[in-house]
C-alpha cells in the first residue's frame, strides 16, 4: 500500500492537446480559454433567455396615468408566469397591450372581472356578478381622483375592465372598452427603481366585494 499521493499531471489533455498541436502553445492557450468562455456564455444564456422572455421582463412606467401608485420613469419586474397557472385577480396592475395600440403597452388596474357588469355613475363604480346579483361599490383606497364617465358593461368570459389609478389622467377601458387575456404580458411584480420605493408590488384587498 503507498503512502504517497499520485501527482496529476498539467500536461493537457484529449481536445485541450489537439488544441495545442493545432495552434501552439501561446495561441493553443488563447483558444482554449475562448472555448472556455463560449462554453460559460452558452449556459448562461440557455438560464437566462427563457427567464426573461417565459417568467419576467421589465417594464419601465411612462406617463402620469398610475400616480400616486405608479410613477413616470419607474423601473418594474413583470411576473409572466402567475396568470399561466391561476386565474387573474381584481386589484391586480397589469401590462398589456391595448386594442387601439397594439404595438405599445400600457399599465392598469384590473377593475372587473369575465362575467361581471362594470357601472360607473356620479364617480361611483359599482361591480354586478353572481355572488352580488345587486352589485356592490367598490372601494378604492388607493386613489384620489374621481372616476368620471357613465357607463354600464357586461364583460364577457375572456373580458377585463381596467382603469388607471390616475382617472383624470388615464386612457382606459372607458376609451377602448375592455382587453383579453390573449393581450395581458403580465402583472406588476416588484419596482426596481427608484431604490427609495423599491419592493415587491402588493395588490389591495377590497372589504366590500
Amino acid at each position: 500500500m503507498s503512502f504517497f499521493k499520485k501527482e496529476t499531471s498539467d500536461a493537457p489533455q484529449g481536445e485541450d492537446r489537439m488544441i495545442f498541436r493545432v495552434f501552439g502553445a501561446t495561441l493553443g492557450s488563447i483558444v482554449l480559454f475562448g472555448v472556455e468562455v463560449l462554453q460559460i456564455l452558452v449556459i448562461a444564456a440557455a438560464i437566462i433567455i427563457p427567464i426573461r422572455y417565459f417568467v419576467v421582463k421589465p417594464f419601465v412606467v411612462l406617463g402620469a396615468s398610475m400616480e400616486p401608485n405608479f410613477y413616470n420613469d419607474e423601473y418594474l419586474i413583470i411576473d409572466e408566469l402567475s396568470y399561466r397557472l391561476r386565474a387573474i385577480d381584481r386589484g391586480e396592475v397589469v401590462v398589456f397591450a391595448p386594442p387601439t395600440s397594439p404595438s405599445q403597452f400600457y399599465i392598469k388596474r384590473v377593475i372587473g372581472l369575465p362575467g361581471e357588469t362594470v357601472e360607473i355613475a356620479d364617480g361611483t363604480i359599482t361591480i354586478k356578478n353572481a355572488e352580488h346579483p345587486n352589485g356592490f361599490t367598490l372601494t378604492e383606497e388607493y386613489i384620489s381622483e374621481y372616476t368620471h364617465g357613465r357607463e354600464s358593461v357586461v364583460l364577457g368570459e375572456d373580458e377585463y375592465y381596467v382603469l388607471g389609478d390616475n382617472r383624470d389622467e388615464s386612457l382606459d377601458s372607458r376609451s377602448f372598452g375592455p382587453i383579453t387575456s390573449k393581450v395581458i404580458v403580465g402583472r406588476a411584480w416588484v419596482r426596481g427603481l427608484p431604490f427609495n420605493r423599491m419592493g415587491a408590488i402588493q395588490s389591495p384587498e377590497y372589504s366590500n366585494q
